[in-house]
């Protein structure tokens, strides 16, 4: 009995300790959990906006500081963090709580950041209210001038990056001031070589319910003052968008620039090499022996990124017809161009490059030759290295047991540093709906039908990658340049003869060489007429090769014009009928 009786006091104490023991564990894991969340309030002032604001709010993250957190996001390892959040109806002076199960990039919630010490910066990228024809209303970041570039753009605030400590995925609330406003963009001047226009459109203006502009800076000739009757052919650079005539400058290059190292090109003062090539590009240009075009750089940025990709689109508008009835016709009457198909050809590299040659596609006739060079995806069968006929899924190739992610970016060795998941978890970070002015939302918003909303149909589900048949099979019949061209080559063989030329790196960062192969087979297949064009690949040559084999990416990328006006005029004769005038504007 004694044994018993000292027994149970045991059991009973036994059964306190755990009792207390389980409670207070459960306490302090709830307190672990509310404090390892951030709690960040942002405001604004009335100084800044009297009225309230829509858009997206992005907390930044960074563990250096030499430049500012909203420069240190991207694809690779190097990337600072992300979490991204829509706004509506943003009041000044209302402290804002950041939505802690907001979406972020390269981690994907707060609770998983890692220790140590790091700045945080917040941005707030504006949007405005668009009352479209169709009668969409949707809610869009309007360029205003920088071209479509969410860190760069005039009007956003930002604040000064502050200091704060994470340890175990806590880190303690903080109070962020949007303190600074990025200023307006100062407008180019005019000189004696180079001119800038911008014209009101009115198929734009009348599609996105407001005043919508198309611009150009324009490169006249040597001697087009001094011979008034000569009326030229027209050089159209496509690409993304350019706050000027870059790459030409009649001074040489500033010797006291300091020298810059490019990681891009991991060259040693890449910034006096470009000031060079521009001075070099000044003096040939100018010289007696460059043929006399009138050269262009167009602008059309959109709501969606820097440039429009000059093709109508459901979600973009009419921006194809745009340049091509509008903008380019009132070029060529200020600044005497000839006027006629056959004297306006067109180049350019990357989203310059598929730009090139879907304005030739799209306009057999208008268009009189094209030079694209390491063009966005022109087969969708290789749509980077998704096939989006055929394949389930963008993000994984998958098997019974094993799924691996799909590259996204590599070197001219082949290796990885991004899959293609990670591209397009940046963009999540940066806008929904389409709206994170970058390259995959841009691809959807130009070759996509709209949804209910008025935004641009998904290609595939951005979180899984799970990818839309109906939406691939749009893609296919409308932005599909390869298919297109096989589609259509006995109706416009004739128009497209000649003026088709592709050069692309096989080793191209992006993997656009698979979509030119592809286009290769289908060019090489044509009968009556051959295509009879070019194209041309560079061994081990990244992204931009544009056909130069004796020169790396770094120089060749900077002569596009000295290159393809050259090839033009040497094959003008080609495409230009027997009455055209290909003599008085060689002198």
């Amino acid at each position: 009995m004694k044994k018993a009786r000292s027994m149970y006091p045991n059991v009973f104490w036994i059964a306190i300790l755990f009792i207390t023991s389980f409670f207070s564990s459960c306490t302090n894991n709830n307190t672990k959990s509310e404090t390892s969340i951030a709690e960040i309030q942002v405001s604004f002032t009335s100084e800044q906006y009297e009225e309230a604001l829509d858009g997206r709010l992005i907390v930044l993250i960074s563990e250096k500081i030499d430049k500012e957190s909203r420069f240190q996001l991207r694809d690779d390892s190097k990337t600072c963090q992300a979490f991204g959040m829509d706004v509506n109806d943003w009041k000044p002076e209302e402290a804002l709580q950041f939505d802690t199960e907001a979406f972020g990039y390269p981690v994907r919630n707060f609770k998983e950041l890692p220790s140590g010490e790091f700045f945080i910066q917040v941005l707030f990228h504006k949007y405005e209210t668009f009352n479209r024809s169709d009668g969409r209303v949707v809610k869009l970041p309007m360029d205003r001038g920088e071209g479509q570039q969410w860190n760069k753009a005039p009007g956003n605030l930002f604040s000064t990056p502050q200091k704060i400590t994470i340890t175990d995925g806590q880190f303690p609330a903080v109070n962020i001031q949007l303190d600074q406003k990025i200023p307006p963009i100062t407008e180019p001047e005019d000189s004696k070589y180079v001119k800038h226009i911008k014209i009101k459109s009115k198929l734009l203006s009348d599609f996105w319910g407001r005043d919508m502009y198309l611009g150009a800076h324009v490169l006249l000739p040597e001697g087009w003052e001094s011979h008034p009757d000569v009326k030229y052919p027209l050089a159209i650079m496509h690409g993304h968008f350019p706050s000027d005539f870059g790459g030409f400058q009649t001074t040489p290059p500033d010797p006291n620039l300091k020298p810059e190292y490019s990681e891009r090109f991991d060259v040693d003062g890449y910034n006096i090499m470009v000031q060079q090539e521009a001075y070099d590009f000044y003096k040939t240009w100018t010289g007696p022996d460059f043929p006399r075009v009138i050269a262009i750089k167009i602008q059309h940025p959109t709501p969606y990124y820097d440039d429009s990709y000059a093709v109508n689109s459901e979600a973009q508008g009419p921006y194809g017809d745009a340049i091509t009835y509008e903008l380019i016709p009132h070029i060529e009457k200020q600044f005497r161009g000839i006027g006629e198909g056959w004297s306006r050809f067109v180049y350019g590299g990357s989203t310059g490059g598929w730009e090139a040659l879907a304005v030739q596609v799209k306009y057999p006739k208008e268009y009189g030759m094209c030079f694209a060079a390491c063009p966005d995806p022109i087969d969708f069968r290789a749509y980077c290295l998704v096939n989006i006929y055929e394949d389930k899924n963008a993000y994984y190739q998958e098997g019974t047991f094993k799924k691996t992610l799909v590259p996204g970016h590599r070197d001219y060795l082949g290796n990885v540093d991004a899959s293609l998941r990670d591209m397009n978890y940046r963009e999540l970070v940066l806008g929904t709906k389409g709206r994170s002015g970058q390259q995959w939302d841009i691809w959807e918003a130009t070759y996509s039908p709209i949804n209910d909303e008025g935004y641009p149909k998904r290609i595939w589900d951005r979180l899984t990658g799970e990818i839309d048949s109906e939406v691939a099979a749009y893609w296919k019949e409308n932005y599909d340049l390869a298919y297109i061209l096989k589609r259509d080559w006995a109706k416009h063989g004739k128009d497209w003869e000649h003026k088709i030329h592709l050069y692309c790196g096989d080793m191209d960062n992006y993997y656009l060489n698979n979509a030119v192969y592809l286009a290769e087979d289908i060019l090489s297949e044509t009968t009556a007429p051959y295509y009879n064009g070019v194209v041309d690949y560079g061994d081990r040559a990244e992204h931009c090769w544009n056909g130069d084999h004796e020169n790396g990416n770094h120089i060749s990328r900077l002569r596009y014009h000295r290159m393809f006006i050259k090839k033009y005029v040497d094959k003008v004769d080609k495409v230009a009928p027997k009455d055209a005038d290909l003599k008085s504007w060689r002198y």
